[in-house]
């Protein structure tokens, strides 16, 4: 069995997944152990349908395994439960998601300043603002999603991500619903602010190219997650 590593900000241990279809079982995951390191950069790199959505809702949190733990920053989270893990997630991780999940009855400057404002921040508007110019939607404050494209909808997410300077950064598909121009310049921005706060970072994509930027790469195939190349 593969140990926690309990200096590594994220480490998981012989994880697996089964559910039940149409009465009957069904593995989506049947292993997975991985270590992050602080500030390392680690792809998950998989086809459509290979359960890599699956196992970083495992990592996250968000889902509870069949088999296996999973620790952030040296805690598990079968310890915690549903709130204790959401608080969790509220003050050390952040999302970036390919269909964005940004609040579409909030301007730009309020989907960034919600996590921050939940966590009692008092500098929630100044942050955010602060943000949202990093990204260069300074010009974009008190516009809806749905009056911004793809790209800025996607930059006002990164900068959700990074506002409260997550410890790790979770990203699922984040350039799959945008064109291959518009795609480089979300990664470029995202490997930017990633290093500039020294975040973790776990990588969900298909792209192989994508993927080469990483310091690491798991590939996972059949559910089952393949070593790692540093």
């Amino acid at each position: 069995m593969t140990p926690i590593d309990n200096k590594a900000v994220l480490s998981a241990r012989d994880l697996a997944k089964q559910v039940v279809f149409n009465g009957a079982p069904l593995d989506i995951l049947h292993t997975a152990s991985l270590n992050v390191q602080p500030g390392e950069s680690v792809a998950i790199v998989g086809a459509s349908g290979s359960g890599k959505s699956t196992l970083l809702s495992l990592l996250a949190g968000l889902d509870q395994p069949t088999r296996g733990e999973v620790a952030l920053f040296g805690q598990s989270l079968a310890g915690l439960n549903e709130d204790g893990r959401a608080l969790l997630r509220r003050d050390k991780v952040g999302f970036v998601f390919q269909n964005f999940q940004l609040m579409p009855q909030l301007t730009a400057l309020e989907n960034v300043m919600l996590p921050l404002e939940l966590a009692g921040r008092k500098d929630a508007r100044d942050t955010a603002s602060q943000m949202l110019g990093h990204v260069g939607l300074a010009h974009r404050l008190r516009h809806y999603p749905r009056h911004l494209s793809g790209g800025e909808q996607q930059r006002v997410a990164l900068a959700r991500a990074f506002a409260i300077h997550p410890g790790i950064l979770f990203a699922d598909e984040p350039t799959g619903n945008l064109d291959a121009a518009t795609g480089r310049q979300i990664i470029d921005l995202l490997f930017q602010l990633n290093s500039e706060q020294h975040t973790s970072l776990v990588l969900v994509t298909h792209d192989n190219e994508l993927a080469s930027r990483c310091d690491a790469i798991y590939r996972l195939v059949d559910g089952r997650l393949n070593g790692a190349r540093a």
